[in-house]
């Protein structure tokens, strides 16, 4: 266990899932974390992941990847289905010996004994989405998760946060969360040699979720004369699909194909609704792209004065957007070159440093409490 503020731990256990953004945010930690000699058990819940991604953990000798066949929070049809969640972290957590849990789903917290201090991660959550998207009531049916999100923030003695601007929409959302800290993701730099730009804009994200907003993305593509390419599924793991008409649709494709195509593509597109920090768009600034980024808040804590806004619900300035960066490409390396400056913040050094302080806090209320409750 970790003894004082400067003390790391020797082993974490860090729940992800393969469906979103977690599993690059917890890989890549565990690969920094695995760095300065702490040890890493990622217990994945939900849909299994691919052979590709099972494969890139190979090369991590300081981690180990155990899955689970309970599902996740927002793919639960009935409450009964996530009684299973705290007994296999418990379990796997007894069964490794590890000294900490890195939960990056708060409802994973709200059920689990005191045994081990706990941070818990919120990336994203279906009531700041349903407040983003929706800016009405939380229907009834939503409350559950919204109660199992609050138990899980009140179980753990450090909650992060991925920007301000979400740690602002959770305590809006959910009422003051004590020791709710921000922590911002990072990337892993891609060290291939440069590329020439080529005149296509590219965007990459889950587009069945609406949040992302491939309808603007799709729309834009009607007016545009620029070629606007999207990567990633249409198919939600429900079945719903989103019809692309106008795009160039390149499917769910290896995260390598996706790098390669940052390096090549001029610009690089979100016009996202709700984001809470955006993964992809900073490994397409890692690639000097020209950021065309939707006006929300989290784009502009984290991008301003390094990207071109638009109004996320304009699809055709969207396009006069791209249009314009395309036709003249010195004002787009001009702006890939800001959009690279600001990247070079969110190193994985930054974060793990930041992560530790985080865990060692936790630590210290952990043992508080246990001391006060006796």
């Amino acid at each position: 266990m970790l003894s004082n503020r400067m003390s790391k731990p020797d082993h974490v256990l860090i729940t992800l899932d393969a469906v979103g953004g977690v599993w690059r945010y917890a890989v890549d930690l565990a690969r920094g974390l695995g760095a300065i000699g702490t040890r890493t058990t990622l217990l994945g819940f939900g849909p299994p992941p691919t052979r590709e991604r099972e494969a890139e953990l190979e090369a991590i000798d300081t981690t180990q990847l155990v899955w689970s066949d309970q599902t996740l929070d927002w793919m639960a049809a009935h409450e009964d289905e996530l009684a299973g969640i705290a007994p296999v972290i418990e379990e796997i957590a007894e069964r490794y010996g590890v000294d900490l849990l890195h939960l990056n789903l708060p409802s994973q917290a709200s059920s689990l004994s005191r045994k081990r201090p706990i941070v818990v991660a919120s990336h994203s959550c279906v009531v700041t989405w349903w407040a983003a998207m929706r800016r009405e009531a939380l229907p009834e049916s939503w409350r559950a998760a919204r109660d199992r999100n609050r138990r899980g923030f009140d179980a753990a003695d450090i909650v992060i946060a991925p920007s301000g601007s979400h740690a602002e929409a959770l305590e809006q959302a959910y009422g003051p969360i004590a020791d709710l800290d921000v922590v911002y993701n990072s990337a892993t730099a891609d060290n291939a040699p440069p590329e020439a730009k080529e005149p296509f804009a590219l965007a990459a994200g889950r587009w069945w979720d609406e949040a992302k907003n491939a309808a603007a993305l799709d729309a834009a593509a009607a007016f545009a004369t620029t070629q606007i390419r999207l990567a990633g599924s249409v198919r939600a793991p429900s079945g719903e699909e989103f019809g692309v008409r106008h795009a160039r649709l390149l499917g769910e494709i290896p995260a390598a194909e996706v790098r390669a195509l940052m390096r090549r593509a001029a610009i690089f597109a979100s016009p996202a609704r709700y984001e809470p920090f955006g993964l992809a768009i900073l490994e397409a600034a890692m690639s000097h792209c020209t950021l065309v980024l939707a006006d929300i808040p989290t784009f502009r804590e984290l991008w301003d004065g390094a990207a071109i806004f638009v109004a996320p619900d304009d699809p055709a300035a969207l396009a006069l957007a791209i249009d314009w960066l395309a036709e003249n490409p010195d004002q787009a390396r001009d702006w890939g070159a800001r959009a690279a400056d600001r990247a070079r913040g969110f190193t994985l050094e930054a974060q793990v440093s930041q992560m530790l302080d985080a865990y060692a806090r936790a630590v210290e209320h952990h043992r508080f409490e246990t001391a006060r409750i006796g």
